[in-house]
């Protein structure tokens, strides 16, 4: 429960079968305007169920029912969520492999909530009534699992340099410097640079900039002081951390240590919200 909205919270029982895949159930009869925080993963909502979540942005546009969002979105407190008998199974994908999993590349999205129909087409229907038609989460999570590894196993990876820059930033809590990943890997600037954001849909400033806000943001929710959040996360000073904190979510610090959206996480996703492989020093594969 939180304030007056109870959530039902369900976790799979083992880890996925592809590395950068988390998922965890939800259930929630009433939910009210929910706003949501940024996060560093691709989010995938797989809806079923009677009711169907909404997301709607600032700009008035809404999406209903399984859809996806790039890594980020939210940013600015500019998407809420709401609406009533939600049951969802709520997948975060590595942007490693999002393009492989989704068919297409964060890059596409531009920011914006899409439709999973328009980029699955029937598919997508196919596997919400799939997860409607079993009675566990644990069969749910099962069902949502081999088919995420077997579209996995289908699609194109990224570059190897990427994908090691993004786990080098992501290792770093988003303190690596951007301006040395380049050289790490061998590529000029320009080209990890154009890389990087084709293939995970933002730029490593950007990125680094993201990873480091969820890190502090998850210490402000564990009742942690901004001054010492500021300290340890590799902010300038606690203004920065405040001009951060507003710039993704458009509230204050003190109001994002109680945001729905974050408390559930550590029940969510016990553990870590983001499953990401160990960070080895870079070698060149030929």
């Amino acid at each position: 429960m939180h304030g007056a909205v109870v959530w039902d919270v369900a976790c799979p029982r083992r880890p996925s079968r592809v590395a950068g895949v988390t998922m965890a159930g939800f259930r929630v009869r009433d939910l009210d305007a929910l706003r949501m925080v940024p996060h560093p993963a691709v989010t995938l909502l797989l809806e079923f169920g009677a009711g169907s979540p909404v997301l709607g942005c600032a700009a008035g546009r809404q999406q209903r029912g399984s859809m996806v969002a790039g890594p980020g979105v939210g940013s600015g407190g500019a998407v809420r969520a709401w609406g009533e008998n939600v049951e969802c199974v709520q997948v975060r994908l590595s942007p490693v492999i999002a393009r492989a999993v989704l068919g297409a590349s964060p890059a596409d999205f531009d920011g914006a909530l899409v439709s999973l129909e328009d980029l699955w087409g029937r598919e997508a229907s196919r596997i919400s009534e799939r997860l409607g038609d079993v009675s566990s989460w644990q069969d749910r999570f099962a069902l949502a699992d081999a088919l995420l590894a077997r579209r996995h196993e289908a699609g194109p990876p990224v570059d190897p340099e990427v994908a090691w820059a993004w786990h080098r930033i992501v290792g770093s809590r988003g303190r690596a410097r951007v301006d040395g990943l380049a050289a790490e890997v061998g590529w000029s600037r320009k080209r990890l640079w154009s890389r990087f954001r084709s293939q995970l849909g933002l730029p490593p400033k950007r990125a680094v900039k993201l990873v480091r806000f969820d890190h502090a943001a998850h210490r402000l929710v564990a009742g942690e002081s901004a001054a010492q959040v500021a300290a340890d996360a590799g902010y300038a000073d606690q203004s920065h951390l405040h001009r951060d904190v507003m710039a993704f979510t458009g509230a204050t610090p003190a109001t994002v240590a109680g945001e729905p959206f974050l408390a559930v996480d550590d029940i969510a996703w016990p553990g870590g919200a983001q499953a990401e492989p160990s960070v080895v020093p870079w070698t060149s594969v030929t």
